[in-house]
């Protein structure tokens, strides 16, 4: 059996393809060497036998050749950041995965199935509880609100404070370009999975962390950017007020429930969480990150906040722990391995600076109070 894993040089599809051929697949990867994840424009060292083709999941041409007598797909490409080019993120995340479906098509091709790999971010501000007026799903908190520093989700009916909810796979609410696209992409991927008969699973990932999380991609998320800056002795730079709550997963337990979906027929034409299903508030997080580093640094909290994040966002798993699986791993052990794998490539390179300072000049990162 033949797989292609699309953004199989990046850190989920990177592990994949690990697995895949340790379970005797033949792996083919495709992958466009994103400069700011592969700064040196060159590939990860692959196991012996991956074949690999530098191409872009918009390139039609590109696409077709690298989906030759393939019979699975791992679909992980994707692009994410926090500025605002937003017509780049329905290009790749949307328009990509509609090509792929197109040319499965149009040749006539033989897929067996297709893995898509989604985001938690289709959930947008969450799923909330009024105690007076129940369950509800609300628009995303209002500048004016975050100016004041009016952090949680409020009823819109009563004005009381309400109660995140675990996020359920049937209720999606997305509004920043991220999480458009990323819905956008599952909904095309099932929606033309199903009507030509092509086997297809959606997997919305929480937070992924561990080890071989880029570190030159300075948008690679909350765990490279406090364990390199505790490690250089900078603040950790908190948002809001620190007590916004995340789900965070570990890379092997993701990659688990890949290899789950793709063996059982019962998770075609769905879409399934794939979390802690623990809440971790981001405050908590940066203590960990200072006591896993043996470092005091300081907490930095300066009453900022980045435009398009949500207060809450923390994954029901219930869903896919019904086919059998489960997370194994603890954010703990996440933070143990990424260190581990740091120290073995001789830390984070000097020369990666984090995105607060381009965020703030684009006006993602705002000040409230202001």
């Amino acid at each position: 059996m033949r797989v292609l894993v699309t953004g199989g040089a990046g850190f989920i599809g990177g592990h994949l393809v690990d697995r895949f051929h340790k379970e005797g697949l033949e792996v083919r990867v495709l992958d466009s060497l994103d400069p700011k994840v592969h700064p040196s424009g060159q590939p990860p060292l692959f196991p012996k036998g991956v074949e690999f083709i530098r191409g872009d999941v918009t390139d039609r041409e590109a696409f077709r050749y690298a989906l030759r007598d393939v019979d699975v797909v791992s679909h992980q490409a994707a692009y994410q950041d926090y500025m605002p080019d937003f017509s780049r993120f329905l290009t790749v995340n949307a328009v990509g995965t509609a090509l792929l479906y197109e040319l499965i098509v149009e040749d006539r091709l033989k897929i067996q199935k297709v893995i898509v790999a989604s985001s938690q971010a289709v959930y947008g501000e969450g799923q909330y509880l009024c105690s007076e007026h129940g369950a509800f799903l609300p628009i995303p908190r209002s500048a004016q609100r975050l100016q004041r520093k009016e952090w949680e989700v409020f009823c819109a009916q009563c004005g009381r404070q309400a109660t995140p909810s675990l996020l359920v796979e049937q209720h999606t609410n997305p509004y920043n370009q991220y999480a458009v696209s990323k819905l956008a992409q599952e909904k095309t991927a099932l929606g033309l999975g199903w009507i030509h008969g092509i086997p297809t699973v959606a997997v919305r990932y929480s937070i992924t962390q561990g080890p071989r999380q880029s570190l030159f991609n300075h948008y690679s998320g909350i765990c490279r950017i406090f364990v390199s800056r505790a490690l250089s002795d900078d603040p950790l730079i908190i948002y809001e007020d620190g007590m916004q709550t995340r789900d965070f997963v570990h890379i092997k337990d993701v990659v688990n429930a890949n290899m789950l979906v793709l063996e059982k027929d019962n998770a075609n034409a769905q879409a399934f969480n794939v979390g802690s299903g623990r809440p971790t508030s981001v405050m908590d997080y940066a203590r960990l990150v200072r006591e896993k580093v043996g470092s005091q640094v300081e907490l930095q909290i300066p009453g900022e906040y980045r435009t398009g994040d949500n207060r809450h966002s923390v994954s029901s798993i219930a869903k896919l722990s019904g086919l059998g699986w489960s997370p194994k791993s603890s954010l703990s052990d996440i933070l143990d391995d990424f260190l581990e794998w740091i120290q073995q490539n001789g830390g984070i390179p000097a020369q990666v600076q984090d995105a607060y300072s381009e965020m703030k000049q684009a006006g993602v990162v705002l000040a409230a109070g202001c």
